[in-house]
């Protein structure tokens, strides 16, 4: 899955690194299981998606909280779905159906990418109080 899809840029350079990182474990973790290296070190890429995207999220959520974001629940509901997705992810591993991972990072990639290109850029272009 290395033909990484990059998201239009948000204009906002911080987020678009945050985003990069996201992006490049997904593509790290598709990649691991493509290439059928170990089970222990797919659970680590994976333990390193969610903790990364649950820091991301939560300080994503704390800013547009100070911004008084008009699109601030859309937003968190997203968060919270793509995190469901990513437990779904680890869920499926952990259960030895670790060929079923790749299909399911492609789905959460498709959602990430459209998120970013929709509300982390209308986000990112909002006038700030």
């Amino acid at each position: 899955m290395s033909d990484l899809p990059l998201p239009t840029p948000t204009g906002n350079p911080t987020m678009d690194g945050e985003h990069r990182i996201q992006l490049g474990l997904i593509n790290a973790l598709c990649d691991a299981v493509e290439a059928h290296v170990e089970a222990a070190q797919i659970e680590l890429i994976l333990e390193r998606l969610v903790d990364y995207s649950q820091a991301h999220f939560l300080s994503e959520e704390l800013l547009m909280r100070l911004d008084s974001h008009d699109d601030f629940d859309d937003h968190v509901e997203d968060h919270a779905d793509m995190l469901d997705s990513l437990a779904a992810l680890l869920a499926t591993h952990r259960t030895g159906r670790t060929e079923l991972i790749p299909n399911q990072a492609r789905r959460l990639l498709t959602f990430l990418v459209r998120h970013i290109e929709t509300r982390d850029v209308r986000y990112a272009s909002a006038p700030r109080i």
